[in-house]
């Protein structure tokens, strides 16, 4: 039996309107490639008919795969439920809104043939394109955020963690996704630093990214507000210096 080259986990909560372009767009692209693939899509505890919606799929994807949590978690608890449960060689996950195309995976397994372990989406490094932008407020707390994250775990080379799609290989996921606690938005720069100090060859690529209407994506408050990133942010910087995810140690 033929290996599965690659995994495509797509977390979603309240995507009913939104997942059936991407998903559509995905078998397009990977239904043209002379690899084989699968898709599994993690439903975060949504009562929108999200879960009903996406298993139309099931006849229309080979590999398919949708596993339908009862209630919410939060988008990291489920990504990492995803990546845990792919069988690919290598791994992506991206929104479930399709504001980062899947088109993109091309570059990043050429950029894994060329050495890299862990490619990461960014919209803020060079190449990188912006076809509808985010409305001011949340810019302007992107970048504060992306300052604190920066500064509090040294990831100065990194200008943008939170793009909503990275590339792994399986060895990564093995390796990094077990040792993760942080459930919500803050996932990102927790999986970022946690395989940078595992000594994984990170490599960053710049995307077309677009705004979608429609977001979960908190204000400052609630459980996924710029308050709780900052509070996974000092939880995650406290855990590195007490050596609670046993960077030295095999998992």
């Amino acid at each position: 039996m033929s290996e599965v080259k690659l995994s495509v986990v797509i977390p979603a909560y309240k995507e009913r309107e939104r997942i059936g372009a991407n998903l559509d767009e995905i078998i397009r692209h990977l239904g043209s490639q002379d690899y084989l693939y699968e898709v599994i899509v993690v439903i975060d505890g949504s009562d929108d008919g999200t879960s009903d919606f996406v298993r139309t799929y099931e006849g229309k994807i080979d590999r398919f795969r949708v596993i339908d949590n009862p209630v919410n978690r939060g988008k990291g608890a489920v990504v990492r439920q995803g990546l845990l449960a792919a069988s690919g060689a290598y791994h992506v996950f991206l929104d479930a809104d399709g504001s980062t195309s899947i088109t993109h995976v091309d570059e990043a397994l050429h950029l894994m043939d060329e050495g890299a372990d862990f490619v990461i989406g960014s919209r803020d490094i060079v190449g990188a394109t912006l076809t509808r932008r985010q409305p001011l407020y949340r810019e302007v707390l992107g970048t504060m955020g992306n300052f604190a994250i920066r500064s509090v775990l040294g990831l100065w080379s990194f200008p943008d963690t939170q793009c909503g799609f990275k590339v792994l290989r399986r060895s990564v996921t093995e390796d990094v996704v077990p040792r993760m606690v942080v459930d919500r938005f803050a996932y990102d720069f927790e999986m970022i630093v946690l395989a940078k100090k595992r000594g994984y060859a990170l490599t960053q690529m710049p995307v077309q990214w677009e705004h979608e209407e429609g977001t979960t994506v908190g204000g400052l408050f609630g459980p996924n507000g710029f308050g709780q990133v900052l509070l996974d942010l000092a939880g995650t910087r406290m855990r590195l210096w007490l050596g609670s995810y046993k960077l030295k140690e095999n998992v």
